[in-house]
Order: structure tokens, then sequence, then C-alpha cells
């Protein structure tokens, strides 16, 4: 029996926790949180951080592992790397984990490669800030270099707006280095793809939904994407591209690119399968690929089955709330029961404070649909939405 060893036992995780079961691999899961929620469904714990890179490697290897995955976070990509790297197991080099990771080194690596991307400028201090403001145009965007999930991304229309934005972009990133770029203005979608022996293949586009400025929080996925076909094609061979760029030979990667009226440009490259369910149910459902077996089977050295086995739409769309306390939520079982709806979730509690929308963490629940077309799935979706209902008491 092979052994998998799982970087983090969150919710993010589980899905990878619950199909490697299914596949029959023996399990260990390595959090710092011993109550975990992915926990009680593999075989072995260790209480590690995703992020210690040496304390992950010790794990793997005393686990005795065949391969190392993760899920949807940016985060154990590192730790990840160093420990398939020191163990000789399958996986991104180091290298390509912190171009993954940094968005500075990954902006870097796209113009080194020709790969469209945004102006931009890289800060570490406010004294550098000054050096170059004079340089900026406006409206841009703010982000930590080092951050995912939306967090301490800012939307900057003038410059008398700048200094603060920074500092609060800084604050929200690990090491407070910032990436100022620019604003890019059109459609904004996802590009799911699997890299077989340094050959990207990609197996779906997805159209996103955000709240706009100033955080830009994902409200809602569909597949395939609604956009024209040449549009389609322009987009998927830049995500080619920027795969090729950060160095990703074997392994999934979750690529974001913005249509804009000059062509497709890059936002940012993960070298991990992408969160938000798409690559846990919306590439499933809208083409019978599962990404999940297929990252873990890439991770055991073995070649898996991408191709596709049928052409349907797929479609999430996260819930609308208030500001206040969460008093009571109704109407999920008949949100359940509506034709179409394969999942219904919800992420925040009766009691819950409800804050703005300033990162992913912030949405209280989603519901995700299949139809036969990505209209249709997001029509589904809105469907069961509206038999949701949300009491919400003002602070």
């Amino acid at each position: 029996m092979k052994r998998l060893f799982i970087i983090g036992a969150s919710l993010l995780q589980l899905p990878a926790i619950k199909k490697a079961k299914e596949m029959g691999l023996y399990v260990a899961v390595a959090d710092y949180n011993p109550e975990a929620i992915g926990i009680p469904y593999a075989d072995e714990y260790f209480n590690v951080s995703t992020i210690d890179e040496e304390g992950v490697y010790l794990a793997a290897k005393a686990f005795g592992a065949d391969g190392i995955m993760t899920l949807a976070t940016d985060m154990p990509m590192r730790a990840l790397a160093y420990a398939t790297q020191k163990l000789g197991l399958s996986g991104i080099t180091y290298e390509t984990a912190v171009k993954a990771t940094d968005k500075g080194k990954m902006i870097k690596a796209f113009e080194e490669h020709n790969v469209a991307h945004p102006w931009y400028f890289i800060v570490n201090s406010e004294k550098e800030l000054r050096k170059i403001e004079d340089s900026i145009t406006f409206p841009c965007i703010s982000k930590p270099t080092d951050n995912s999930g939306s967090r301490g991304v800012m939307l900057i229309n003038t410059k008398e707006e700048l200094t603060e934005s920074v500092k609060y972009s800084s604050s929200q990133g690990r090491k407070g280095g910032v990436i100022i770029e620019e604003y890019m203005k059109g459609k904004e979608v996802s590009v799911e793809v699997i890299v077989l022996e340094g050959t990207p293949h990609v197996l779906q586009v997805t159209d996103k939904l955000t709240t706009g400025a100033p955080h830009f929080v994902e409200m809602g996925h569909n597949e395939p994407s609604k956009l024209p076909a040449k549009d389609v094609e322009s987009i998927k061979r830049l995500a080619e591209k920027a795969a090729v760029a950060v160095g990703i030979k074997n392994g999934p990667a979750h690529v974001e690119i913005m249509l804009t009226p000059s062509g497709p440009k890059m936002v940012e490259i993960g070298a991990r399968l992408g969160g938000d369910s798409i690559t846990t149910y919306l590439v499933p459902l809208s083409t019978g690929i599962d990404m999940v077996k297929a990252t873990i089977q890439i991770a055991l050295g073995e070649n898996p089955d991408i191709t596709p086995k049928f052409e349907k739409g797929s479609a999430i769309r996260f819930l609308d709330s208030k500001l206040g306390i969460l008093e009571k939520i109704e109407g999920i079982e008949a949100a359940k029961r509506t034709q179409g709806v394969v999942e219904v979730v919800l992420t925040k509690h009766t009691g819950d404070s409800l804050g703005s929308i300033d990162s992913s963490v912030d949405r209280i629940g989603h519901v995700i649909a299949q139809a036969d077309t990505a209209e249709s799935a997001i029509a589904v979706c809105n469907e069961a939405k509206q038999k949701i209902v949300i009491d919400v008491k003002k602070k």
C-alpha cells in the first residue's frame, strides 16, 4: 500500500484526504491544529505547522512517504518542495515554489520569459516607496508579495491614498514586501492546468465574479468560460507560458489572468490546485476530470488520466449577507433540493459576527451546481440562493 503525506488537514485539504483513502492509500496529514477537521479521516497525524519546512520534511521522512501533496493554498508550497527534493519524490523544485509564492519573484519570472503582465514596482520600505511614487500612474493595485486569498489587496485611486494603502498591504504580509502594479480592467478568469513532463495541459478556463474595488474578493466562478473562443484560446496559451516561466515540470497550476482591451495579462500563478471548489468540484462537474486524483497520482510518480469525459456547465456562488451578528439561517434543505444543486455549505454559524468581505475568509457559505451549460448552472445557483434566508442582528 502506497503512503501519501498531505500537508494540511483543514477543510481545504479534506477533499484530498478523502480521495486518497478512496484510492486505497495509507494517508498521513500534518497540521499545527490538533483539532483540524481532516485528521479523523487520515491514518496518521503529525503535529507540524504546514509552513515548517524542516518539520514537514522530518515528518514525511518518518512516515515513509511515497508522495507529498497539498491542496488550494500557497502557504505549504515551500515546505512541500523542500521535503520532496530532500526525499527524492515527485514535485516542484524549491526555486519554483518561491517563484509561485513570492509575487515579486513571480512577476520577474514572467518578465524574463516574455509572459504578458502588468507594469509593477516592488517596495520593502517607505523610503523605497518615496523613490518611485512619481513614476506610478493611477489607479493602481497594492498587495503583499507573500499572501493569498485576496488578503491585503487594495485599489489606489490617487497619490494621496498611496502611503496608507501600501502600509495596509504590507501589514497583511509576512515579511512586509509590497508589489504595486497596474490596475487592469477587463474580464478576470482562472485557468486550471496539469503539467506532465514539462508540457502544460489546460483542463478548463473559469470565469470569475468578484466584489470589485477595493479588495476584489471572489464571490463566484463558472465553467466553461463564456468568453469568445478566440479570447479563451489566447488565455490558454498565456497560462501555458506562465507555468513554464515559473518552472513547473510535473503537477498542477492555478493561473489567474485578466483579459484586458489589449489582450490577456497575468495576475498570478499558483503551483497547486485551485481553491474555492474550482478543482475539487467545478472542473470534475464540467469535464469529468478528477484533478485531485490526478495530482495525487503525480505526487506518487504515476501518470494520471486527464482526458475530458464530457462537456457540461458548473458554477459556485457565495452567499451574500448584511453586517451584524448572525441570528438564524433558514432554507438550506430547500436549497439542497433544487434540481442541479450539488452542494450547499455554510462556513459561519449562529452567533458569529459578520463584517465586510475583505478577504475569502469573510464569506459565509456557498452553493455549487451542475447543468448542461454554464449559464444554466449559474441560474441554478441563484435559484438556490434565493431560498436561503439569513437573519442578521445589528451590532
